[in-house]
């Protein structure tokens, strides 16, 4: 008995166990982390150097250390542009235009798919409307180009109607449009399936008791779904808020040509021709750097909108 008693380890030993399996615990995570953490170092944060050309008349030959300062100049010359302020108008009217299409689609389609009582249909319906959401623009750009080409699938059906054909990818009245309802098309089943989780959490014995109050199904969703799903609306709409100078670079990059530069050339592509293929540094840079420090205070605004109206913090 008194051998049995003795291999029992006293309670200090238990504890520095204990502390030094934790330790060790927390040392895996940190190794864990640690390749993610480097790759985020080199990739996002050493690149940040870079904005110190928007303030210089940057040269390639001579480098960052030996160009010389331009102070605001870069900043003055954009403002300058005949096309700067029309640039700015494309990116808001798209950015826009998506965020409130890309918010009224998923509600929408998550209401009418919440009503499918077969389950089956219902899974097989919402994988189809998904599988966009993980096609690289590249793809679909491909796709979208010859649909929507003068003789393309769209153009077919319309002169088999009998009307004209039209010029969906070269006209700056069908261009924006066409952006906008392809890039919802793209991530609404994305947005669904979060409306759709939103729904399970809305308690089904409201349903019940307003059944037996003789609401139909319409007064239900009016009165029980809605504003159950409320909270997540206006979380996920002022969280949009900070994209509102992204109006899509892939999707814009893929589709445009100079044909729609009035209507579809936004800051990004503007940015990807002025400092790429016109190798003009500085002045891209400087645009960049406007627009990251305005979508920065943006996307600020958007989470303590989130924090006062729906109550999400990350920190």
């Amino acid at each position: 008995m008194a051998q049995a008693e003795t291999s029992i380890p006293p309670k200090r030993e238990l504890r520095s166990v204990q502390k030094k399996r934790k330790r060790f615990d927390e040392m895996t995570y940190h190794f864990m982390l640690l390749p993610g953490m480097v790759m985020l170092f080199v990739f996002s944060i050493v690149p940040m150097f870079g904005v110190i050309m928007a303030f210089q008349k940057f040269i390639p030959a001579k480098g960052i250390f030996g160009s010389k300062w331009a102070g605001l100049s870069n900043f003055t010359y954009m403002f300058q542009l005949p096309d700067a302020k029309q640039i700015f108008i494309n990116t808001l009217v798209i950015a826009v235009g998506k965020i409130v299409l890309g918010l009224i689609v998923p509600i929408v389609f998550a209401l009418l798919l919440n009503e499918v009582r077969l389950k089956v249909f219902k899974s097989s319906i919402q994988t189809i409307v998904y599988l966009p959401h993980f096609m690289s623009w590249v793809v679909l750009g491909t796709m979208l180009t010859m649909i929507f080409s003068f003789d393309g699938m769209i153009n077919n059906f319309l002169e088999l109607l009998g009307l004209e054909r039209i010029m969906f990818l070269a006209s700056n009245d069908w261009f924006r449009p066409l952006l906008i309802v392809t890039d919802t098309w793209k991530e609404f089943g994305y947005g669904t399936i979060v409306y759709l989780a939103a729904l399970t959490a809305i308690n089904p014995a409201l349903y019940e008791s307003a059944a037996m109050d003789g609401a139909n199904r319409w007064k239900q969703t009016l009165h029980i779904t809605l504003p159950g799903m409320f909270p997540t609306i206006i979380l996920l709409g002022t969280l949009s808020l900070g994209n509102v100078l992204n109006a899509g670079f892939d999707q814009v990059f893929n589709l445009y040509n100079p044909l729609v530069y009035e209507t579809g050339d936004i800051i990004d592509t503007f940015v990807y021709r002025m400092g790429l293929i016109n190798m003009q540094y500085s002045f891209a840079t400087a645009i960049g750097l406007m627009k990251s420090v305005i979508s920065f205070v943006l996307i600020v605004i958007s989470y303590k909108l989130a924090s006062k109206y729906a109550g999400y913090r990350i920190f």
